[in-house]
């Protein structure tokens, strides 16, 4: 079945909700059913079990709780794999183990996981669903939770935004739109079965999904096409001139496009000018801090090849040139670092591990003193803080 990108909400959602059984629903269309939530989860979810967890994303409430999720589950991607969630009350120190786990029946996996805190206050836990690795087309849900700074708060039912797959956060335009970067991989389908595989209606590109109504309703807006991009995991700055910039991961390192009129079109991809990243694809993370300045945490190793050396730095000047240099951790094995500032001005990224061995999730704190000097000086500085180690020596 073909799933059209510019299906209303109402129309996907009661999809959804009339598949009742997995059994007797099309192939194409079992990744539309709202997946089993685990809350609290049972012995099945315990970290022991876990062979396989990493790419996280992390969020802040407004009293300083804070909220880490990733996914993981079975030996490697594919459809054993669920989205967890933690929150730790005493400011990272302690994360007690997770707390919820989104996990679709049968050959469904949930995977891609982001948290953000919107303008208004709202968690959103945003995951991508679809079958197996990758079905064509998969598709981004999201619940969202009113009272995050409460460690058990009130979550709404799964809802499917769009088709594609959205692990970096959204951003809000200046207008007050909300931009979600999704995307539709350049990837044929791989599923076991071709009665799986989805050949969506949308376009392939780095798509921005947009709300005009603090997230009531989302729509595609525009794509870009970088050359050599495969998993996309695009963000979006918006300049200080009101033009776009949206960098996406390449077979070369990162590439870069550019719109002029609110993510509606896009300039033709090009290898990044300012933003160098190794030459072996790998997720980044850029955002705009409180103080106006960007924010980049990225690989940096000495070879230029692998995924080591996990830095970060700060550009005053919207990207044209990069300052510092806060080596967070260079073993071998650490990637896709996701992050949060609070408003004291304290930066927070998550990334993962030896996905396959060590199986952890850590945490870093720095400020922007700290990234500038390439050294820890603040007093506020803290390294490979454990979220979560999963395996037969799991620790909560």
């Amino acid at each position: 079945m073909r799933i059209l990108w510019a299906l209303s909400l109402v129309f996907v959602c009661t999809i959804s909700c009339l598949a009742q059984d997995a059994g007797e629903v099309p192939p194409k269309e079992l990744a539309l059913n709202s997946p089993r939530i685990a809350s609290p989860p049972g012995a099945e979810y315990a970290g022991a079990n876990r062979l396989f967890q990493g790419i996280p994303g992390i969020e802040r409430a407004s009293n300083g709780r804070l909220w880490a999720t990733w996914y993981g589950g079975g030996k490697e991607e594919g459809p054993e794999n669920y989205v967890m969630l933690s929150t730790s009350g005493d400011d990272g120190v302690t994360w007690p183990d997770i707390t919820l786990a989104i996990d679709p029946e049968g050959i469904v996996r949930a995977f891609d996981p982001c948290l953000w805190r919107d303008p208004n206050g709202t968690l959103w836990l945003f995951w991508a669903q679809g079958v197996t690795w990758w079905d064509g087309r998969a598709g981004v849900w999201a619940m969202t939770a009113n009272e995050p700074e409460n460690p058990h708060p009130q979550w709404s039912a799964p809802r499917r935004l769009c088709d594609g797959i959205m692990m970096n956060k959204p951003t809000v335009l200046r207008s007050g739109a909300w931009l979600l970067p999704a995307a539709i991989w350049a990837i044929p389908a791989n599923t076991p079965d071709p009665k799986y595989s989805i050949d969506t209606a949308q376009p392939s590109g780095s798509w921005v999904v947009c709300s005009t109504d603090n997230g009531k309703t989302f729509a595609p807006l525009g794509r870009s096409d970088v050359k050599d991009r495969k998993c996309d995991e695009h963000m979006v700055v918006e300049l200080s001139d009101g033009k776009l910039w949206m960098l996406v991961r390449t077979g070369y390192g990162i590439g870069e496009s550019f719109s002029t009129d609110g993510g509606r079109t896009w300039s033709e991809g090009r290898p990044s000018e300012t933003v160098k990243h190794i030459d072996s694809a790998a997720r980044f993370f850029i955002r705009r801090l409180a103080s106006g300045k960007l924010l980049l945490v990225k690989h940096a190793p000495p070879e230029n090849h692998g995924r080591s050396h996990l830095t970060a730095f700060l550009s005053g000047d919207d990207g044209k040139t990069w300052k510092g240099g806060l080596l967070i951790d260079e073993r071998a094995g650490v990637s896709y670092p996701d992050g949060v500032e609070a408003p004291d001005g304290l930066i927070y990224v998550i990334y993962d591990y030896s996905r396959k061995d060590a199986r952890e999730i850590l945490m870093a704190t720095f400020t922007e003193e700290d990234v500038l000097e390439g050294k820890p000086v603040s007093g506020k500085t803290r390294f490979r803080v454990l979220v979560n180690k999963a395996g037969p020596m799991h620790v909560p």
